[in-house]
C-alpha cells in the first residue's frame, strides 16, 4: 500500500510540472534584415544626382541623409537597377510628415520633371500616422484610399497587381498590420524587388507589395514631400 501511494504522488507531480510548462509560441519573431554580408553596399551621396529639387533640398550629415521637404521632387540612382535589395531606416521629424522611396522609376519620366513633379515607377510609400488626422481636418473626407504604414502602389503610366489587402480604388497594396512608428522615431524597411515583384518589410515582417510591376527596370528615387525626413543606413544587394 506504502509503494502503491508513493508512485500515485509522483504521476502526480509529473502531471502537475507538465501542465506548468507554458505552451509553445505561435509569435513568429521580426525578421531584420540590417543589409551586411556578402554582396551588400551601403549607398552615399555619389550614388544619387539631383533631378528637380533644389541644391539645399538633400544634404548628407554624419551619413545619414536629410531631405528639407521642400520643393516636392527626386533624387536618383546614378544607374538603373532591375533586381535588389534594399534596408533602409527613416525618420519624420514633423507629424503628418510624406516621403517614399521610388523603385523601377522610368528615365523617360525622369528626364525634364518639372519642379514639383514625381516620376512614374512604384512607389513605396513613407507616410507619418499624423497625415491621415490632417487629410480629414482639411478635406473632410474619410481617409480610406492610403494608410501609414506601408502602401506600395503603382504611380504615372506604372502598373502592378497588389497583394492584398487591396485599397478601394484596387491599385494600392494595403499593409497586412500597422507596424509604422510615429514621428521621430526610426523606422526599419526592407523592400525585395525581384522580377516584377516588390515585397515590403516594416519593423521586420513582410506587410505589402504586388507583383506584375511594369516597368521591372529603372531607378531608384528618394522622394521630398513638403516635409522635413532623414534616412540613415540605406544599403543595396543587387541580384541576377
Amino acid at each position: 500500500m506504502r509503494w502503491f501511494l508513493i508512485v500515485i504522488a509522483v504521476v502526480a507531480n509529473d502531471v502537475s510540472s507538465i501542465a506548468d510548462e507554458p505552451e509553445p509560441s505561435t509569435i513568429r519573431p521580426a525578421a531584420v534584415i540590417d543589409g551586411t554580408g556578402p554582396g551588400w553596399q551601403e549607398w552615399h551621396q555619389t550614388q544619387f544626382v539631383n533631378v528637380n529639387c533644389d541644391e539645399n533640398t538633400w544634404s548628407w550629415p554624419e551619413g545619414q541623409i536629410h531631405s528639407t521637404g521642400q520643393p516636392v521632387g527626386v533624387i536618383r540612382s546614378t544607374k538603373p537597377l532591375r533586381n535588389f535589395e534594399l534596408v533602409v531606416e527613416w525618420r519624420h521629424l514633423r507629424e503628418g510628415g510624406n516621403s517614399g522611396v521610388f523603385l523601377w522609376a522610368s528615365e523617360a519620366s525622369l528626364t525634364g520633371l518639372e519642379r514639383g513633379r514625381l516620376p512614374a515607377g512604384i512607389e513605396v510609400q513613407i507616410l507619418d500616422h499624423g497625415y491621415a488626422t490632417q487629410y480629414k481636418a482639411r478635406t473632410g473626407k474619410d481617409p480610406d484610399w492610403f494608410t501609414t504604414n506601408g502602401d506600395v502602389f503603382p504611380t504615372g503610366n506604372a502598373s502592378m497587381t497588389p497583394f492584398p489587402p487591396v485599397a478601394p480604388n484596387g491599385k494600392r497594396s494595403f499593409p497586412s498590420k500597422n507596424l509604422s512608428r510615429g514621428v521621430g522615431e526610426w523606422n526599419h524597411y526592407y523592400i525585395r524587388a525581384i522580377n516584377g515583384e516588390v515585397r515590403l518589410w516594416v519593423n521586420g515582417e513582410e506587410v505589402s507589395g504586388g507583383t506584375d510591376c511594369q516597368p521591372a527596370e529603372g531607378y531608384l528615387c528618394l522622394e521630398s514631400e513638403g516635409s522635413p525626413i532623414e534616412f540613415r543606413h540605406l544599403r543595396i544587394r543587387e541580384l541576377p
